[in-house]
This record gives structure tokens, sequence and C-alpha cells, in this order.
């Protein structure tokens, strides 16, 4: 299959300003399901120079500078990507780690000599408890694979997605007592249920392509957990699925935040204006 994604970010400044180093993280991030066939970026105004970096989890990025003053900065991306089937369910999980916590009531999983490794994306900013969601959810599962579908799920079903254009994400605890979400809000509060439990989570930004899906969904945000034998596996909330070829990740990190698609700052009084679209189109099925 292939799908042609063209990205659009603009950036309107009140003042003429001057623009700061910025990072792009524009750029997908392996995975072996898909190729890319087709890609062209283009920087306005033209950067003095820019080059691709990778940073402290492994994300490539573009590192870019300007002079002079601008007021405004639009940066075009234009994919093609050949996409391969991947089955998210084709793991083998360690029997060891899921031993670990899964037969205590509220489980608690122990990741033995790589926990020191794991701790950012261990980390819980506050003590939301979960326990009367987490425990029903436990209590109808199999095993630790069962109970992460089963979560998945119910988070889809009893959290409301909605499209919103600020770009701030929401603490977890808001989600969960709002009952509803953006993509970002909804798999950072995900996240924060599965550390909870002794998992270690990561964010993930990029392109989710479905044609049956409705608008707000193309420029996404999902997570992936940790599981010993198994890797980082990849979980969508607002759609209640294990993320499979239809996923094309731009950035991973243990902080939401790091995951942004445009890093950087300007020099100068006025204010900015982001306009930001994304086109996902098939090709050839």
């Amino acid at each position: 299959m292939l799908i042609q994604v063209r990205h659009l970010s603009e950036y309107r400044y009140t003042n003429p300003v001057g623009l700061g180093v910025h990072k792009l993280f524009l750029t997908p991030q392996h995975r072996p399901y898909f190729r890319i066939e087709h890609q062209k970026i283009k920087i306005d105004p033209k950067p003095v120079d820019h080059n691709y970096r990778q940073d402290l989890v492994g994300n490539w990025y573009q590192q870019a500078w300007f002079v002079g003053e601008t007021e405004s900065l639009k940066i075009e991306t234009d994919w093609i990507f050949r996409l391969d089937s991947f089955n998210p369910f084709g793991f083998i999980l360690d029997k060891g780690f899921e031993d670990s916590g899964w037969n205590h009531e509220y489980p608690h999983f122990n990741y033995q000599d790589v926990e020191k490794f794991l701790i950012p994306f261990l980390d819980r900013p506050e003590p939301v408890k979960y326990r009367d969601f987490i425990i029903p959810i436990k209590s109808k599962s199999s095993g630790l694979v069962d109970f992460s579908v089963r979560l998945t799920e119910k988070v889809h079903q009893n959290w409301g997605h909605i499209i919103r254009h600020e770009q701030n994400i929401w603490a977890a605890s808001l989600t969960y007592s709002s009952k509803k979400g953006s993509c970002r809000d909804l798999s950072l509060m995900q996240m924060d249920m599965l550390r909870s439990l002794g998992l270690a989570t990561r964010f993930v930004s990029g392109y989710a392509f479905n044609p049956e899906l409705d608008e707000g969904h193309e420029l996404h945000a999902w997570l992936e957990v940790y599981l010993p034998g198994s890797g980082w596996v990849g979980m969508d909330p607002s759609l209640g699925l294990f993320t499979d070829h239809n996923y094309i990740p731009l950035a991973v990190h243990a902080d939401p935040d790091a995951t942004m698609p445009i890093q950087g700052a300007f020099l100068g009084s006025g204010k900015s204006e982001l306009h930001t679209h994304v086109e996902l189109k098939l090709i050839r099925a």
C-alpha cells in the first residue's frame, strides 16, 4: 500500500522577529513495516543551514538556524510511504516478567536489572488513583497482554475523543475526571495508568492512516509500553487499538513535550500564531 502525507506548519508573527535554532521532529522514525519512497521538505525563510541530528532517546530530527527577521515561518513536508502488513500481536511476552506482578490484586511489575534505565519512563508527576477503574478490568483478564488490550478498549469506550487546537496536554488527573480528551490527553492518561502498575511507557507523536476514520486522527498521538520479550508495544486509546502498520512515528519520548514536531524560539516583541494541516491520501492499495 502506498500513501502520501503532506504536512504544513506555519507560524505567523504580529511583528518581525528573529528565529532561534529550531529542531524539526518531522523525520519518520524507522520501523520495519514502512519504506520511504519519496521525501521533500521546504522551509521558508530558508535557513542558513540545517543538518540531521539524533537526540538522547534516538529520535532523528533536523536542526535549522537562521539570520535576519521574518513575519512568518513556514515548513512543508511531502512524503510517500510504502506500508507492509504488521501484526501488533506478533510477540512472546517474558513469562517471568508477567509473573513478577500479575498475581497481586493491584499488579506491580519489576524490570529487575533494567529498572534504572527505565526510571524516566516510570516517573509519575501526580499520584492519580486508578484502582477502581483498573481492578475490574484485571479481574476479567487472563494475563498482562489481555489486560492491556481490555484497558485500551475501555479507555476508548469510557472517554470521549475531542479535537483540541491548543498545543498543551492535559494532566492525567484532568482527563480522568473530565471523561474526555484529545488523542494526546488520552495517551498521557493511559501512560500514567500503566506506570501506576510499574510499567514503563513512552509518548509517541506521528501520523495515523485509516480512510474510515473521522478527521482529527492524521497528526496523532499514542503510547508505547515496554514489555520484556516483546519490546515497545504500541497502544492507541483514542481508537481502542494496538498500533499496526497504519502508524508512522515522528518522535518518541518519556516526556510528551519532547515530541512536539517543531521546537524552537523567536526573538522580538511579537506574538505567534500556529496554523497546521495534515493531509493523508491513499495512492495505491
